[in-house]
C-alpha cells in the first residue's frame, strides 16, 4: 500500500493505494467515531462491494444505513440527492454520521455534496471504485450535481476525510470505463508532467491489459499530481484550473448529447484533442504534437473526434462553463506538451475553426 496526504493544514487527509483495501478496518475505524455510518453506492457496485465493505465495518462494530442509488451520469441530478438526504433523515443520522462513499465520480460527487449540506456538513469517506474515480474525482473535494443546462454547475468544495483506492475493484471494471479513466490519468501529463506522458506513452498497453504494478504506478503519480495542485490552490482560484484539460469542450459533448450517452472520460478526451488543435491554431504546438497526443488517446481506447453539435450550440453550452470569467470564455491550453495555460482571450474564428475540425457528422 501507498499512502500520500493532500496538504490542506488541519483539514489534511490521506490517499491510500494499494490491493484489498476494503478489508482494511484501520484505514477507516479514525474517521467513523459513533459506530454508525453510512454507505452510499449504486446498483451496479452494490452487489460486488457492499457485503465485503459492510463485513469490515462490522468487524470494528460499525452499523451502517445503505443507501443504493440508480447507477449512470444521468441520474446525478437534484432528485437523486434528495434519496440520500431522504434516508438519512428516516435514520436519524447525526453530524457523527460519516457518509461513505462506494463508486465511481458520481457516487463520489453526490455523496460529498450530500455531506457538504446535510445537517450543514457532516465527515465523508470517499471508496471510488472506478480510474477515473481513483485517479481524479475522489481527490480535491470538488463535489456536485449537473443541472440540465450544465455538468456540475451546482456543488459545493468539500474535502474527505480519506480516500481509499482499492485496485481491486478495477478487476470489475468494464474496458470502457477503464479506457475512460486513462483519459484524466493522459491529462496529467499533457499538463504538467511530461516524463509521465512519456511513462504513459511507452506502457499504455500494460495499462489496459490491467497489469497491477503499472496501473498502481499510474494511480499513485496522477493523485501525487492531483494532491500538489489541490495543495496549492484548494478553490481553483488559479493553478487548478489547469486541471481541467478538455473539459470545457468536454462538458459541453456530456450536456448537449444527454448525460450518460458519453462517458466524462471519453468527451475528455476528444475535449482535449480540441484543446490541442486550438493550441495548434494559436501557434503553441506543432502538427506533430497534436498527432502525438491523438495517438495516445486512440491507443487507450478513446475518441479523438467530436460529436458535430453545431458550432452554435457548441458555443452555447460552453458560456455555461464555470470558467466563464466577466462574459468570457477561458479555455485550459497547452504551450507545450507538460505545459498547460489558462487563457481567456482566443480568437473566435480559431475557436471556430477547431469546432468545425474536430467534430464529425
Amino acid at each position: 500500500m501507498q499512502t500520500l496526504t493532500v496538504g490542506l493544514g488541519e483539514r489534511s487527509y490521506p490517499i491510500h493505494i494499494g490491493s484489498g483495501l476494503l478489508a482494511h478496518a484501520e484505514l477507516m475505524q479514525a474517521h467513523i467515531p459513533r459506530k454508525r455510518a453510512a454507505i452510499v453506492t449504486n446498483t451496479t457496485v452494490a452487489p460486488l462491494y457492499l457485503a465485503k465493505l459492510q463485513q469490515t465495518l462490522q468487524a470494528m462494530d460499525v452499523a451502517s444505513v445503505n443507501i443504493i442509488l440508480p447507477d449512470g451520469e444521468e441520474y446525478k441530478n437534484s432528485d437523486t440527492l434528495n434519496l440520500i438526504y431522504d434516508a438519512l433523515l428516516t435514520h436519524r443520522c447525526e453530524r457523527t454520521t460519516p457518509l461513505i462513499a462506494l463508486g465511481g465520480g458520481v457516487i463520489g460527487d453526490m455523496t460529498g455534496y450530500a455531506a457538504a449540506t446535510y445537517l450543514r456538513g457532516v465527515p465523508f469517506i470517499q471508496i471510488p471504485t472506478t480510474l477515473l474515480a481513483q485517479v481524479d474525482s475522489s481527490v480535491g473535494g470538488k463535489t456536485g450535481i449537473n443541472h440540465p443546462l450544465g455538468k456540475n454547475m451546482i456543488g459545493a468544495f468539500y474535502q474527505p476525510q480519506a480516500v481509499l483506492a482499492d485496485t481491486d475493484t478495477l478487476n470489475t471494471l468494464p474496458d470502457k470505463e477503464l479506457s475512460a479513466g486513462l483519459a484524466e490519468v493522459i491529462k496529467y501529463g499533457l499538463i504538467r508532467d511530461l516524463p509521465f506522458l512519456e511513462w504513459l506513452e511507452q506502457n499504455i498497453d500494460k495499462l489496459l491489459a490491467r497489469d497491477t504494478a503499472a496501473l498502481q504506478y499510474a494511480i499513485a503519480r496522477s493523485c501525487r499530481n492531483k494532491a500538489e495542485v489541490v495543495a496549492a490552490d484548494e478553490r481553483e482560484s488559479g493553478e487548478r484550473a489547469l486541471l481541467n484539460l478538455g473539459h470545457t469542450f468536454g462538458h459541453a459533448i456530456e450536456a448537449g448529447m444527454g448525460y450518460g450517452n458519453w462517458l466524462h472520460g471519453e468527451g475528455v478526451a476528444a475535449g482535449s484533442v480540441m484543446a490541442a488543435d486550438l493550441s495548434q491554431r494559436l501557434g503553441w504546438i506543432g502538427a506533430q504534437d497534436v498527432a502525438r497526443i491523438c495517438s495516445l488517446f486512440e491507443r487507450a481506447g478513446l475518441p479523438v473526434a467530436a460529436p458535430d453539435l453545431g458550432v452554435d450550440k457548441y458555443l452555447e453550452l460552453m458560456g455555461l462553463d464555470k470558467k466563464v470569467e466577466g462574459g468570457k470564455m477561458r479555455f485550459v491550453l497547452l504551450k507545450e506538451l507538460g505545459r498547460a495555460v489558462v487563457q481567456g482571450d482566443v480568437p473566435q474564428e480559431l475557436l471556430r475553426q477547431t469546432l468545425q475540425a474536430c467534430a464529425y457528422d
